[in-house]
């Protein structure tokens, strides 16, 4: 684990806060999304199949800034789409960095060296670039060539310029561990952090044979451990989740860890579904039924390992059992001998597939309000440039 001290520090001492306060349920990172329009076309993504005047809607600076101050999480983490397409995007950052949060711009970099005039180097700010392993195959899971070789030369320009830089890997069914393996070697070789997750299942992905079922991601993640002992990969996340990718512990997941905000509303249960979308935080907290979602609950959440629903766990555990989590740091992964037992499917309700029913509720309201249907800035028509 080599998230920084600073970072740590500051999310542990308002996750001991919550806990003071007797707070059942609390955010730890709000995700941002101020747009779902993208440059890329990923063949696992669930994000981007929205109508044109969908993808075509905006939260303003304003609406990103109201949704942090309402949501009070410590970190707030920008995905998208891609949010350097958003004209508004460096007085986004800038508003939230203002208000000493944390802030994880996701981007797939094609634009980075373009706009990082935009942003300020700050502890409070890091680019996080998207990259599915080594060039063969995060080009082929983005469905464009080149993709990688712009990313690291993005990744190589900020951090001369001063900017912090980690990496997001999403790992799907099919890819070696021997790869995943030299791929942290590379990312040990850039000298940036690398957030690592087994890729939801979305229902609307255009590539459906590849996600892993929990059994195959604990083996994967098992194997690529195992062949990192000795290395000095730097992982951004806590021992403890990767104790439990590595099928160690069984852990339900925490979805109002962190919540959603984007064009819809405020996205209930969690950042991977939308089932339903509501006008405030306050009321995402207090009308979701918690209880109907999650691994053994819940069919769309059958095979979920995703860090966005794990990692808040996690953290609750590092709260309430320190010297476990302290433990797990010391002795490491451990990549044999049993496995946790698995949460059982037998009860779990089945999928509600309710994606038309909040297209065509937004769909009505853009056409109520009349608003136009905005193109693309000029300059990011070529995701290439």
């Amino acid at each position: 684990m080599t998230i920084p001290f600073f970072k740590e520090a500051k999310i542990g001492l308002y996750v001991l806060r919550q806990k003071l306060a007797g707070r059942e349920r609390y955010p730890l990172v709000l995700m941002l999304e101020p747009l779902f329009r993208c440059n890329l076309a990923c063949v696992g993504c669930g994000k981007i199949d929205y109508p044109d005047p969908i993808l075509n809607q905006r939260l303003s600076t304003q609406e990103c800034l109201d949704a942090v101050d309402e949501c009070g999480a410590p970190m707030v983490a920008i995905p998208g789409g891609e949010p350097l397409i958003h004209r508004e995007i460096g007085d986004i950052v800038k508003g939230i960095v203002a208000r000493k949060k944390f802030v994880s711009l996701c981007t797939n970099a094609l634009l980075l060296e373009k706009k990082l005039h935009l942003f300020e180097p700050s502890p409070y700010l890091f680019f996080s670039v998207h990259l599915d392993g080594l060039k063969d195959h995060h080009d082929k899971s983005v469905s464009l060539g080149g993709v990688f070789d712009i990313a690291i030369a993005a990744i190589k320009k900020a951090k001369a310029k001063g900017f912090s830089v980690n990496v997001n890997a999403t790992i799907f069914d099919g890819h070696a561990p021997e790869d995943i393996a030299a791929f942290l070697d590379l990312a040990t070789e850039l000298d940036v952090g690398v957030s690592i997750s087994p890729g939801y299942a979305y229902e609307r992905a255009p590539d459906q044979e590849h996600f892993l079922n929990r059994r195959k991601t604990k083996e994967l993640f098992r194997r690529v451990f195992s062949l990192g002992k000795g290395k000095k990969w730097q992982l951004m996340h806590s021992s403890l989740f990767l104790d439990f990718l590595a099928g160690n512990r069984e852990f339900h997941c925490t979805p109002w860890g962190m919540p959603t905000r984007n064009v819809f509303g405020w996205q209930k249960p969690c950042y991977l579904l939308g089932e339903g979308y509501v006008g405030s935080f306050k009321e995402l907290m207090e009308t979701t039924d918690w209880d109907s979602y999650g691994t053994g609950r819940y069919e769309k959440c059958a095979n979920c390992m995703a860090h966005c629903g794990y990692e808040p766990t996690a953290a609750n555990v590092a709260i309430s059992r320190p010297w476990t989590a302290i433990w797990t740091a010391l002795r490491g992964v451990r990549t044999d001998g049993p496995m946790a037992p698995e949460i059982p499917l037998d009860h779990q309700r089945p999928a509600d597939f309710v994606y038309s029913r909040h297209v065509e509720t937004l769909l009505a309201k853009v056409r109520r309000k009349g608003d136009p249907v905005k193109a693309l800035e000029s300059e990011n028509s070529n995701p290439a440039q």
